[in-house]
């Protein structure tokens, strides 16, 4: 979707509300398609004494594996976006303003670079998952397991074999 934001740019006190969704789920990230619904963009253009602003909340969930144990996991990230418009910039790129030389603005590339920016490098099912046994796989979020988790320095296995003994 292309928005042309011509009246916006010429009208002061002008604004243009704004709620769309996209479908993102042929979108690859570590080998699997973690955006099964669409993502959502609900929020505003507004000219406010010629400043252009584009505020914004955008909303996706990501199902995808947790990184630690295992488990499908989904969850709901929000992104709040405040940006200012304009046609040109002069000297050097700012990450708050959002460049629009033609006037109109591309919903679809925004809402894709913003969700890909802000996806999760860790996914996990909760913020004190335990991950899973090294040495026999069980998750340990289910409890505990009864592997000796206890490290030998290889340079003294045999001696802890004699004692063992």
């Amino acid at each position: 979707m292309v928005i042309d934001l011509k009246h916006i740019f010429v009208n002061e006190n002008s604004s243009l509300p704004i709620e769309y969704s996209l479908d993102l789920s042929q979108v690859e990230h570590g080998g699997v398609f973690p955006l099964k619904k669409p993502v959502t963009l609900i929020g505003s253009i507004s000219n406010t004494s010629s400043l252009i602003r584009f505020q914004a909340e955008i909303s996706f969930q990501f199902d995808a594996l947790c990184d630690r144990c295992g488990k499908d996991t989904s969850k709901t990230y929000k992104v709040e976006v405040s940006k200012s418009l304009a046609t040109s910039i002069e000297g050097d790129d700012s990450d708050t303003i959002l460049l629009v030389p033609d006037m109109k603005l591309d919903v679809d590339d925004f809402l894709y670079t913003e969700v890909i920016v802000n996806l999760p490098l860790k996914h996990l099912c909760s913020e004190d998952c335990k991950g899973i046994c090294y040495k026999c796989g069980k998750n340990l979020n289910e409890g505990a397991c009864s592997c000796d988790t206890r490290e030998i320095d290889p340079r003294l296995a045999k001696l802890a074999e004699l004692l063992n003994n």
